[in-house]
């Protein structure tokens, strides 16, 4: 085996790397100008490392604005990196607990590019069709789909707000945002057969201590047993749950809404 040498380094990485660090230091999406800007790197040179970093999803490119983030190969990095903070490892044993409780399906969803995904799903009814498995991408008018429109930063879910409202009758969408701002303050979302018809659905937030939406916990069953409002014994039950998975994250609601 080939003994690499103290100090030995491979320049072109450092310089990459170099460029990452520069976008996550700065907290914000970054033009391409913004970034050229900070790192003087030449151009041609930046266009090659940018291009490569985002086909490897290191960065994620906005397709409208053409600004850069980091991209979700380094969430997983570091996800990896910090086991203990791996969300759903720390979400499972609450959905194992709704699921028992209420003997309906459970399905934890994260946030992609192209919108939220389910990407963990307990199913005691595996005769009840919920319209959705691991891997799909979850509409905005669902109950998840509220939460993530309701939590997420404008910025990363512009896109797909764009696509999703182009589905959505014109009348519909205040009614949706209005919704959203209960939902913001209440901390719950309800769906009435959102992809299915007599399946609906009722969501709650996974925050962290700066009220960052980390997923969403979704119980889907026949519309007759899932709740339309918060003043169900389902839902206060996922509200006081939600409270409880959200604390793990250093979450505290200190105001009570007004709503």
């Amino acid at each position: 085996m080939e003994v690499i040498k103290k100090g030995t380094t491979i320049q072109s990485l450092e310089v990459g790397m170099s460029i990452v660090e520069t976008i996550a230091k700065q907290g914000r999406p970054l033009k391409f100008s913004d970034i050229q800007e900070l790192t003087q790197i030449t151009k041609s040179n930046l266009y090659k490392y940018l291009n490569t970093f985002t086909q490897l999803g290191i960065l994620y490119r906005y397709k409208v604005t053409g600004e850069y983030v980091l991209g979700s190969k380094l969430i997983e990095y570091g996800m990896a990196a910090v086991g203990q903070e791996n969300v759903i490892d720390r979400v499972s044993p609450f959905l194992h607990e709704i699921n028992e409780k209420f003997s309906s399906t459970v399905v934890f969803s994260s946030w992609t590019h192209n919108g939220p995904m389910i990407v963990k799903e307990l199913n005691k009814n595996r005769g009840l069709n919920i319209g959705a498995q691991i891997g799909t991408l979850l509409p905005i008018r669902s109950a998840s789909g509220k939460v993530f429109m309701a939590f997420m930063d404008e910025q990363m879910i512009r896109e797909w707000k764009e696509k999703e409202f182009m589905q959505i009758p014109p009348e519909k969408i205040g009614l949706l945002e209005d919704e959203c701002r209960i939902i913001w303050g209440k901390e719950i979302a309800f769906a009435r057969e959102p992809l299915v018809p007599s399946v609906s659905s009722v969501s709650i937030p996974v925050l962290n201590y700066q009220k960052k939406l980390l997923g969403s916990v979704t119980v889907v069953g026949f519309s007759e047993f899932i709740p339309q409002n918060e003043h169900n014994e389902l839902s206060r039950y996922l509200i006081g749950i939600s409270k409880e998975i959200s604390g793990s994250f250093g979450y505290r609601r200190h105001v009570k809404s007004e709503y």
